[in-house]
């Protein structure tokens, strides 16, 4: 067992569903786990077909409102859709875990405007699940307001993943704190960042 090599005391366990295909597979899944473990903390992922990894959302739903019934708190794996964001906390989902992009794709966050949308009407937190590909787009992630990024292909896959961690680390912070400064307006043209006022 597992958890006789990492201490479920110290290390937070987060069992995931990835690779079910439907509500009643990734539901059994989690009561197993539950039953090994004890553990009401978990990452629900359900798929809906296995060429994109897009998650079924019929199906995510049905099965959040089921496990959130049964007690557990469910993270929650889903399309980078707001309402859809909206209904899934609504019926007991504990956090909201859009895709950037397709899992494992390394492409970034292709739709920025439906991640802030996500976050500015969540009161859960929200987490970039799928596609951060390098540090800069993690720091976008946080940028935008999110809670944190869940990743593994863009550090499994770099060439030298402990390095590529503690760059994710290092993009990750740099985002929250470019957040919480609040970034400056957008404008059309150019605006001297020097007083032109008093020159002769």
């Amino acid at each position: 067992m597992l958890t006789d090599f990492i201490d479920p005391k110290r290390i937070t366990y987060l069992p995931n569903t990835a690779g079910c295909f439907d509500a009643e597979s990734a539901i059994r899944t989690l009561r197993l786990a539950r039953e090994a473990g004890g553990w009401e903390l978990v990452k629900l992922e359900v798929l809906g077909e296995a060429r994109t990894l897009y998650p079924d959302m019929v199906e995510t739903l049905r099965a959040t409102e089921i496990l959130a019934k049964e007690g557990f708190l469910p993270m929650v794996y889903c399309v980078d859709d707001p309402i859809a964001a909206k209904r899934l906390e609504d019926v007991g989902a504990v956090a909201i875990m859009p895709l950037g992009a397709p899992i494992g794709s390394g492409l970034g966050i292709q739709n920025k405007v439906t991640i802030r949308l996500i976050v500015e009407g969540a009161k859960v937190p929200v987490l970039v699940d799928a596609g951060v590909g390098t540090a800069s787009e993690a720091a976008a992630a946080m940028e935008l307001g999110c809670d944190g990024v869940l990743m593994n292909t863009a550090i499994a896959e770099a060439r030298d993943p402990i390095l590529m961690a503690r760059a994710m680390k290092a993009g990750v912070e740099a985002g929250r704190l470019a957040y919480r400064a609040g970034r400056m307006s957008v404008r059309r043209y150019a605006d001297p960042s020097s007083p032109l006022a008093g020159l002769i």
